[in-house]
């Protein structure tokens, strides 16, 4: 058996609020329903200026339908929604010239090159040949992309297509870009790289909504987080005070057979803050004092006859943060998005 404590992560440096007083992107009890699915059940959101605002949640939540309608690509049932203080209903042609959208899949045509790709939707925007040109290289270069720009996309790896992808939705400088689940499919090596892209775009003024099932995502990028199950927002805040509504400390035991867990839960609970979770063989609770208290659980444990192959003293993370709002992981897949 192993016994760790984790010592807590410093705070996370956030970037500045931005002018939270026209904000950047702005919804108000947004519905919109497919038959009888209710994908997104009266939303409300607000996105400062310069901010990233990280949707949370698995497939099927209703994310990709909230990141549609504040495109235009769909029309919402109900509700109100406004993007760069225009109306994505009433004023949707002029709204498309102030957004960028990248989504869950590279979105390029893999017979043209990397710099056919990024002028042809120079041109697309309307702008002369020559400027879409001048721009196709500028985003080129600035990822990363320049040696291969002349090469055909279908020659691309899935990160550098996600790079090409990304340029493309820069082309019209617009000041807010929705990303949707932009890292899926990526190896480690892409995902950061690509994490990095976005922090330097933000950096340079640009909103960011992101959508993402993936906690380490959202809690590297995202300045504020809504936690979105089911078509609604259950929880919205930072990071770090999603983590504080679950508690300070908290014990992770894995236990030798996961049939024990409810015995598990019922006796540590005398030591816990509240009811402790369950997942397979994984038992998480939270602790009233960190001193001693791995020490104090796998006593009782022991005398329980509750064997323990793991016991871990951590602070909470995002997946602790779902868990406890929803009762399952936000990686568990629940069927694709409805539209």
């Amino acid at each position: 058996m192993h016994l760790s404590a984790e010592a807590p992560a410093d705070a996370k440096d956030r970037r500045p609020a931005g002018d939270t007083g026209s904000p950047a992107i702005s919804v108000r009890g947004l519905v919109k329903t497919f038959g009888e699915v209710r994908a997104v059940d009266g939303v409300d959101l607000q996105v400062a200026p310069g901010t990233v605002l990280g949707l949370l949640g698995p497939n099927g939540a209703g994310k990709t339908t909230i990141v549609r309608v504040l495109a235009t690509l769909l029309s919402p049932d109900a509700g109100t929604a406004q993007v760069a203080g225009v109306d994505v209903v009433r004023d949707a042609a002029t709204l498309r010239s102030r957004i960028g959208l990248a989504g869950q899949y590279a979105a390029v045509d893999e017979n043209l090159t990397g710099a056919e790709n990024l002028v042809m939707v120079g041109r697309l925007y309307g702008m002369s040949r020559a400027d879409a040109k001048a721009r196709a290289w500028e985003l080129l270069e600035r990822f990363d992309l320049v040696d291969a720009g002349k090469r055909p996309a279908k020659t691309y790896s899935g990160g550098m297509r996600r790079r090409l992808d990304l340029a493309a939705a820069l082309v019209a400088k617009p000041p807010i870009l929705f990303l949707d689940e932009p890292t899926t499919g990526l190896d480690p090596r892409s995902r950061l790289d690509l994490w990095e892209t976005i922090e330097s775009l933000v950096d340079g003024g640009t909103t960011v909504l992101l959508t993402t099932q993936y906690l380490d995502e959202a809690d590297r990028l995202a300045d504020r987080i809504a936690v979105i199950d089911h078509g609604k927002v259950i929880a919205e805040g930072t990071a770090d005070e999603l983590k504080d509504r679950v508690g300070g400390e908290r014990l992770e035991i894995r236990l030798a057979d996961a049939s024990d867990g409810p015995a598990a839960a019922e006796t540590l609970s005398k030591m816990a803050d509240d009811e402790p979770l369950v997942r397979d063989d994984i038992v998480l609770i939270g602790v009233r004092q960190r001193n001693g208290s791995i020490v104090a659980a796998v006593r009782l444990l022991d005398e329980a006859g509750i064997g323990v192959d793991d016991v871990t003293l951590r602070r909470p993370t995002l997946d602790d943060v779902f868990l406890a709002l929803t009762g399952h992981a936000a990686e568990a897949p629940s069927g694709e998005e409805a539209a």
